[in-house]
């Protein structure tokens, strides 16, 4: 590891962890917002919380062939719910908003199926998600699986 930040900034991780808590308190079905971190951690390619979020989907039940099916959630068919695939697909144009900068037909589909209030707080969890995924790969936080197997 580069840099501990929950060491260096308590009160940053304890910022974050307020959003965080606010968005499990949102109303979003947590699996829903589990799926979205871990396609967005597939996106950006953190190990640390691909590691966190699978184990945490696994616990509540996920079956492995969803888990192992989220980064093609399109050609899935019906293993992945209305909300969950617009979801997924929110995520990945928000994640890469540079590239896509988000198109009107995206947005529309999303808002077909998630109320305003859902939406603002579904993208708040975005940007949550990418913000701590771009703090573990910057000071390359270790995933517990990979501690796990030195130890």
């Amino acid at each position: 590891m580069r840099l501990d930040y929950t060491k260096a900034s308590p009160g940053g991780v304890k910022a974050f962890g307020s959003v965080y808590g606010y968005i499990m308190q949102s109303g979003l079905e947590d699996v829903l917002v589990e799926l979205v971190y871990l396609r967005i951690s597939q996106i950006n390619g953190c190990a640390y919380c691909l590691d966190m979020h699978t184990r945490d989907l696994s616990k509540k039940g996920v079956p492995l062939q969803k888990l192992a099916l989220v980064q093609t959630w399109q050609e899935a068919g019906d293993l992945f719910s209305e909300r969950e695939r617009a979801a997924l697909a929110w995520a990945e144009s928000v994640t890469r908003v540079a590239d896509t900068r988000v198109p009107d037909e995206v947005f529309e589909a999303t808002s077909a199926v998630f109320s305003e209030k859902e939406l603002a707080d579904l993208t708040m969890a975005i940007g949550l998600m990418n913000a701590f995924n771009r703090l573990a790969i910057s000071f390359r936080r270790a995933p517990e699986g990979a501690q796990a197997a030195k130890g």
